[in-house]
């Protein structure tokens, strides 16, 4: 039966919902984080239970599902048959549980204030905080140190699970773990004092105990240490809790701590001596990097060019100790509007899709159809869509909403400025990218020079900056000509906020099928730029004997006079595959040298920025780094019409694509197959040439 439109819509929507909605049951474990495993044991207050995987390993565990019952482990073991022995086997399992299942042990043991008033409420892991967890349980069951940067949207109760988890850690897991809680403003830390002062106040004395150990019911479970009134020091686990504000950074000092929180750290302000970023050393450098360590920073996002946007930057490309993790609006289950009826529902469902390529919004309290739409290709159910249309007249531009509510992670850092590139054209790369198939370096015999090119291989190394998804291809009988294009862009500088050389290797061979080419490989990092020049040419050389394409304009504004033209000359006499702009028929009759390399200048830049808009809305070519749509994404059209990267934004991997892609479709031929016997036995000179503006 073929089904309209609306009707596919809605059956989709009733899945998302559905899955949102999946069951979650913290106290038997149905639903809950991680792999787990459905056991039955007759006898135990929780007859059916799905445990951790890794809480089946514990030897204790294992004999007891096994056995199926308290009463016949007991048998087992020989011990009395009395309810007492069966309660300290009940005792001893929750405490084993408790160790392993973080959302158990919350919704059991902590109490946090309820939104919206009323009576404190036990801690039941939504949506996004079971998201969050997952990620901070994967890094601890590895054996890893956690580290972690969260990117948030509003009003989820992350920084509370983030404590909370901390907490776990010095509660249940080890003595003598210290934490540091670093909040934006005085109120923020009170907040976290208050939710310590609800947690501990409620927490059964003889949890922090070990079984079977003597305790006093009316203990103190938390005190004051010293006259500064913000550590407090827990006697029973051994472990002092630190809570300090960036306001003042005298209270931020580490020291021996192993858990450090910095909450809201996006919102963080310099201070008279003391800058964000001073502020994160001094907490965290003492943390060292082992298991049981843990530093999170998490804030809502506060615009680009900051300390924030620049761990979180560096986390996503795997650039620091840190992973990446972002909770965008449409995953918190709040930011919903039911429809008044399942007519409204159909009608807003079919809205969406016949409005799904319109640009134009009525006002600017909405959003064009075309962003409705990219909601729903990310997730977004129609009620969620329908709440985003509604608080969406709060406020006068797409930004504000967004920071706010961001949507994902691109948009979360808002800037002002024109978008040369649609986020819904720039989605269509999304499914291609992939982590690189191996990455390391190439060497020749030597770094510079004919030697330079002489014994090329690539040698996989960790931190290598040659990222490979396609190795070249070779064969013995027939070979493809014009099939591989390596383009490389030049970096202003060596410094660590200078921009950055790109070399990309794109692979043209599907283009004789009508099919797109692809990015195979890229070198990406800082280096001297004659080193550069050679290091693109190993690369060339590696791929086939490729074109190569050398950006021109850093060279020739950057350098000494003839310095760049030395540079290209030098390559030119060993490499006879190098890219030369078109020579005027004057210059020609004059016999001036070729010029070689690809000159960007407004003219030229307006022609391959343009090339690039086509190309990346018509889906044009597979790309692989998701960095490279990072930098589609937060490149701009300037008041007076030029283009750039934002603020603090790169466009090195753009550039060779933009100067790739203008000359693999407009400058060069169709690859063909040709047989090895057919090939040129002498070395003659090959000069590729711009074939449109120079």
């Amino acid at each position: 039966m073929i089904h309209d439109t609306a009707t596919t819509i809605l059956q989709e929507n009733e899945q998302r919902i559905i899955a949102n909605g999946a069951k979650f049951n913290p106290v038997t474990g149905e639903g809950s984080v991680g792999k787990r495993t459905k056991v039955v044991i007759a006898d135990f207050p929780l007859k059916e239970q799905w445990l951790p995987d890794d809480m089946m390993k514990v030897p204790l565990v294992r004999q007891i599902v096994r056995d199926g019952s308290i009463k016949k482990f007991l048998e087992e073991i020989g011990a009395e048959q009395t309810e007492e022995e069966q309660r300290k086997v009940v005792q001893q399992f929750v405490r084993v549980r408790c160790r392993h299942d973080f959302a158990f042990w919350a919704v059991l043991f902590v109490f946090i204030k309820a939104k919206g008033g009323g009576d404190d409420v036990h801690f039941r892991l939504n949506r996004p905080q079971r998201k969050l967890v997952a990620r901070l349980e994967r890094m601890r069951r590895a054996g890893k140190p956690i580290r972690l940067v969260l990117l948030k949207a509003r009003q989820w109760g992350g920084s509370t699970c983030i404590q909370l988890y901390m907490a776990w850690l010095q509660l249940v897991h080890k003595v003598g773990l210290n934490s540091l809680i670093i909040g934006n403003v005085k109120d923020a830390s009170t907040e976290v004092k208050d939710m310590f002062d609800r947690m501990i106040d409620a927490y059964p004395v003889e949890m922090l105990h070990q079984l079977g150990e003597a305790y006093a019911d009316n203990e103190a479970k938390m005190v004051g240490v010293g006259k500064t009134g913000n550590i407090y020091r827990i006697p029973q686990r051994n472990c002092k809790i630190k809570i300090g504000t960036a306001e003042k950074p005298d209270s931020c000092r580490g020291g021996d701590y192993n858990l450090v929180h910095l909450t809201e750290i996006g919102l963080w302000k310099t201070t008279e001596g003391k800058k964000p970023e001073d502020i994160v050393r001094s907490a965290c450098s003492g943390v060292l990097l082992k298991p049981y360590t843990m530093i999170v920073y998490e804030s809502t996002a506060n615009g680009s060019d900051n300390l924030f946007h620049r761990e979180y930057q560096d986390a996503k490309y795997h650039r620091s100790q840190f992973e990446a993790l972002f909770i965008s609006w449409f995953e918190i289950d709040e930011y919903v509007l039911p429809f008044k009826n399942d007519a409204e529902r159909r009608a807003f469902a079919q809205s969406l899709y016949d409005n799904r390529n319109s640009d134009a919004a009525d006002s600017v309290r909405e959003e064009p159809g075309k962003y409705l739409w990219r909601l729903w290709q990310m997730g977004a159910t129609l009620e969620a869509i329908h709440w985003y249309v509604v608080e969406r007249k709060k406020y006068t531009s797409h930004a504000d909403m967004a920071s706010e509510y961001p949507s994902d992670d691109i948009e979360a850092f808002t800037f002002s400025g024109r978008k040369v590139f649609a986020d819904e054209d720039i989605l269509q790369f999304q499914s291609a990218c992939r982590p690189p198939k191996f990455i390391g370096e190439i060497y020749g015999k030597g770094d510079t020079g004919e030697e330079a090119l002489e014994n090329l291989r690539i040698r996989n190394e960790q931190n290598g900056r040659l990222w490979v998804w396609e190795d070249v291809e070779k064969d013995d009988e027939e070979e493809v000509t014009d099939q591989y294009l390596v383009v490389v862009d030049v970096c202003k500088g060596k410094t660590e906020r200078a921009d950055f050389a790109c070399v990309v290797v794109f692979n043209r061979l599907f283009m004789m099928d009508g099919e797109r080419p692809s990015v195979v490989a890229q070198w990406y990092g800082h280096i001297d730029m004659d080193l550069l020049a050679w290091k693109a040419t190993q690369i060339a050389e590696y791929y086939n004997h490729a074109l190569l394409v050398i950006e021109s304009n850093t060279l020739e504004t950057n350098n000494t006079k003839g310095e760049a033209e030395y540079i290209l000359n030098l390559v030119r006499d060993v490499y006879d595959n190098l890219y030369a702009r078109k020579q005027s028929a004057e210059d020609i009759k004059e016999g001036k040298p070729r010029k070689y390399g690809y000159h960007t200048n407004v003219l030229t830049k307006g022609v391959i920025i343009n090339n690039l808009k086509a190309v990346i809305r018509e889906h044009l070519y597979t790309e692989r780094d998701e960095g490279c749509l990072t930098e589609y994404r937060t490149y701009i059209e300037t008041v007076k019409g030029g283009f750039e990267a934002k603020e603090g934004c790169h466009d090195d991997k753009l550039m060779t694509r933009a100067i790739g892609l203008q000359v693999c479709f407009h400058e060069m031929p169709i690859p063909t197959i040709i047989k090895r016997t057919q090939r040129r036995t002498t070395a003659t000179k090959k000069t590729v040439s711009a074939a449109t503006i120079s």
